[in-house]
């Protein structure tokens, strides 16, 4: 098994981050849980109103198909109010581990 990590960086509306850290902790999180993934860590930078995370599937499947049918389940459709309403810019990257030794 391969572990395949993604940084996640969102410019988060003004004025709306804790109602996003309420939507992601509540409702994204375990859902990804849920679908085999795992939260590395979180972050907040305040002053450019960002929110930054890493985004770990360590499994059989590719991370694509995994992302992907994490994104159709019936459970992701249903979020309400969905989160991701509150993000206005997303920036997505997959990480390549470098030995530290």
């Amino acid at each position: 098994m391969m572990k395949v990590s993604q940084l996640r960086i969102y410019t988060i509306q003004h004025g709306k981050m804790d109602e996003w850290i309420r939507g992601w902790r509540d409702g994204i999180v375990p859902l990804r849980r849920k679908h085999g993934f795992r939260v590395e860590g979180a972050w907040v930078v305040p002053e450019e109103n960002r929110f930054v995370w890493i985004l770990v599937y360590e499994g059989p499947e590719d991370w694509n198909a995994k992302d992907a049918a994490y994104y159709a389940s019936l459970e992701r459709k249903a979020l309400d109010p969905d989160p991701a309403r509150l993000i206005a810019r997303a920036e997505q990257w997959m990480l390549l581990a470098v030995p530290s030794a």
